[in-house]
């Protein structure tokens, strides 16, 4: 393949993932020198890598364009996405050093593997064959398996990661598998020569089976059902902070691939892969809602929440074309926000040898802080659905989504569903106002910075869902171009 790469000029629209990649091998090195009580400079030096690349996005600096032969692409689609990623990014490296640093368990790795991790991500969203495809879910997914085993001498985080790798081990290959049948049927790994291929052509078995091994691939990145066999023992052994980051950001690179890969590239077979994907949302939607209602451990429940939240994206999806994605775009962003605040709670409530990570932890809470418990009614609502926050804005506009695309039966299975998912938010909230407080249960942490970080993600979620809008354009302008 001929990639002509004369000046650095030519990768303009790559700077922002340079910067992050060389901002992690800087990084590298730098950690040898840094004394471990100086620790903090090498974590602050990663969180200003990413807002520097957060910021080039922001500005389009580098501009559109492809590169590497046309290997990868930059437009608004990439820019959209590739922000919500370095907002949920600067997020988990602000919450994971006091999380991390109290409990002996930060290492200097520990941020490498998440600007490498966060490199893969955007590299995923903008890729434009299948061989980046690849590169970037690989990178994103060996970083992963890394973060969730970092306290090593947790038989509960050892597990989760084992779990975490062979099963990701299978769901690549699945997805490998049929991203070579698609190569096989189509000649081709460009992404745009697929999507003619798919169009003139009529479908063949090994393209449809190409399809719907990818579609499985796919499931199993988001965590939908029946692949999401993984979610609750990984989310529950992790540590909170990296549950955080691997539960929000790559949600919007998993969303980005399969932008990617079906409505880029496999536009001509959308009337098998929205059948796929509608399925997928009922059975992703029944079961992570119904297993969700019996949980006690809150880290758990987010788990099995998170399959549902899952189905509502997959709803967008289904409902196919510029509009159905601009949809499940601002879900699957509006969602990281939400799941970003979530994690962050249990972070800011929990302390040495309290992980505040039970439904019964919060018994009481408003009696104990009454601005917590505000800011944890914010997230839960929203999660909820509720208006006029976030959450519910976004569900409105996937099942909108899923009406414009024909498939009423699917908008109505979503608000059954969306009703029955309020139930187990609605538990936290009634335990926080409600039940009597514990006397055994430590106040939040006073670490004030972390208080400020997590009030403003939280308030954040009640003025986007107020200001929501612009937001909405912006994909609908990114994803109907």
């Amino acid at each position: 393949m001929n990639m002509p790469v004369r000046t650095f000029a030519d990768l303009m629209p790559l700077l922002p993932e340079l910067v992050v990649i060389l901002g992690a091998f800087a990084l590298l090195m730098l950690d040898l020198f840094v004394e471990e009580r100086n620790r903090i400079v090498s974590h602050v030096f990663a969180i200003a890598t990413v807002a520097v690349a957060t910021a080039l996005i922001a500005f389009d600096v580098g501009g559109h364009g492809s590169v590497l032969a046309g290997m990868f692409v930059r437009d608004t689609a990439a820019d959209v996405l590739k922000l919500g990623i370095g907002v949920v990014g600067i997020l988990s490296l602000i919450y994971t050093w006091p999380y991390l640093r109290s409990r002996g368990l930060y290492k200097g790795e520990v941020a490498v593997l998440m600007l490498l991790a966060l490199a893969g991500m955007m590299l995923l969203v903008s890729a434009g064959s299948l061989v980046m495809v690849y590169l970037g879910l690989e990178m994103l997914a060996l970083c992963s398996y890394a973060l969730v085993a970092v306290d090593r001498d947790s038989p509960l985080a050892s597990e989760a990661a084992i779990k975490y790798f062979v099963l990701g081990a299978l769901a690549s290959g699945l997805l490998l598998y049929g991203l070579s049948l698609i190569y096989g049927a189509t000649g081709s790994l460009m992404l745009d020569q697929i999507a003619v291929a798919t169009q003139v052509g009529p479908s063949s078995l090994m393209l449809i089976t190409g399809v719907v091994f990818v579609v499985a691939g796919i499931a199993f990145k988001f965590g939908a059902a029946p692949f999401h066999m993984w979610l609750p023992d990984v989310y529950q052994g992790a540590p909170t902070p990296i549950t955080l980051f691997i539960g929000a950001a790559p949600k919007l690179a998993a969303f980005g691939m399969t932008y990617r890969l079906l409505e880029v590239g496999a536009a001509g077979q959308d009337g098998h892969w929205r059948l796929l994907l509608a399925g997928l949302a009922v059975l992703s939607l029944a079961i992570g809602n119904l297993s969700a209602l019996v949980q006690t451990n809150l880290k758990r429940l987010l788990a099995y929440s998170t399959v549902s939240h899952v189905g509502f994206l997959f709803i967008g999806m289904a409902g196919g074309g510029g509009q159905g994605f601009a949809a499940a775009a601002f879900y699957a962003i509006s969602y990281a926000l939400m799941s970003a605040a979530a994690f962050a709670a249990i972070i800011v409530m929990s302390g040495r040898g309290f992980e505040a990570d039970k439904i019964d932890d919060y018994k009481g809470l408003n009696a104990r802080s009454p601005w917590m418990a505000g800011m944890v009614l914010c997230v839960m609502a929203s999660l909820a659905g509720l208006p006029p926050f976030l959450g519910f804005w976004a569900k409105l506009a996937v099942l909108k989504a899923a009406l414009h695309g024909d498939m009423l039966w699917l908008a109505i299975v979503g608000i059954v569903f969306a009703v029955i998912g309020a139930f187990y938010y609605l538990r936290v909230i009634k335990a926080m106002y409600f039940d009597e407080p514990d006397g055994k249960m430590p106040a939040p942490s006073d670490d004030r910075p972390l208080r400020v970080v997590f009030g403003v993600n939280a308030l954040g979620l009640l003025a986007l869902g107020i200001a929501w809008n612009p937001i909405m354009d912006w994909c609908l302008r990114a994803f109907q171009a």
